[in-house]
């Protein structure tokens, strides 16, 4: 429905000693930045949210009524405004993109301190081992669940269960060693070995196969689709153990 922001918005929403609805603080935000005056009617005690829902035969609070039709909850709201409202079950690539982002930017600061410029080989190595770093953190926030989407595609863990549980750990390990420039005698094997499988199961699974899969890579949690990406992440901790285990061997 087409909102007119010249009309008054009435918004019901749970404001209670124990419980102030985020919803309802998010609902009323977004009417004023699309230039409605809201009419606020804060439902204060349990009892009288409880009448409110049964009156108007809703569910949930926060509910918000323009011209006297009711628009719904915050998510109705948004659709309303013609905003997108992500499915529970929606694919994104927003937690890789944050990721890459940040650690991209991290790389830069580090290499501005270190050496007084951004434009260092070794950004690109930070870079790298921060990501590693990271992705490695969403994968061991819940190693169970990680481990369960894990053996959906990866060929070791398939074949041997408790590599999915080792897998965060190993990767962790090899990120922080190369973010360090030690031990680079366990990093680069380490990293190219994880690194070659995932690359390998990615291949396997998406472009052999066919498969449509989410990605464990941020976690067992994620709507991230498999492919582009979890293959990416792979190359690049096969790319840079190669590079790292080279440059150990040969002084480069």
């Amino acid at each position: 429905m087409p909102l007119d922001s010249r009309d008054t918005a009435t918004l019901y929403r749970m404001v209670m000693p124990d419980h102030l609805c985020p919803y309802g603080l998010k609902s009323k935000d977004l009417l004023e930045r699309e230039g409605y005056t809201v009419d606020d009617r804060p439902l204060t005690t349990r009892e009288e949210t409880e009448a409110f829902k049964a009156k108007h035969g809703v569910d949930t609070t926060p509910q918000t009524f323009i011209g006297g039709e009711r628009i719904g909850g915050y998510d109705d709201l948004r659709r309303s405004f013609g905003q997108h409202v992500r499915g529970e079950d929606e694919m994104t690539y927003q937690p890789v993109i944050a990721i890459f982002s940040v650690a991209f930017l991290m790389a830069l600061g580090l290499s501005w301190s270190v050496y007084g410029t951004i434009l260092t080989f070794r950004a690109v190595e930070w870079f790298i081992a921060i990501s590693m770093c990271f992705l490695a953190v969403q994968k061991l926030k819940d190693v169970e669940t990680f481990s369960t989407m894990f053996l959906n595609y990866d060929l070791l863990a398939r074949r041997w269960v408790r590599y999915g549980y080792l897998y965060p750990f190993g990767e962790a390990l090899a990120g922080v060693l190369m973010v360090a420039g030690a031990l680079t005698w366990i990093s680069a094997p380490v990293a190219i070995f994880i690194g070659a499988v995932g690359a390998a199961s990615v291949v396997k699974a998406v472009y052999v196969d066919k498969r449509e899969l989410k990605c464990a890579c941020v976690g067992g949690g994620s709507n991230v689709p498999l492919g582009f990406v979890s293959l990416t992440e792979n190359l690049m901790m096969l790319g840079m153990g190669l590079w790292m285990g080279a440059r150990a061997l040969w002084g480069l």
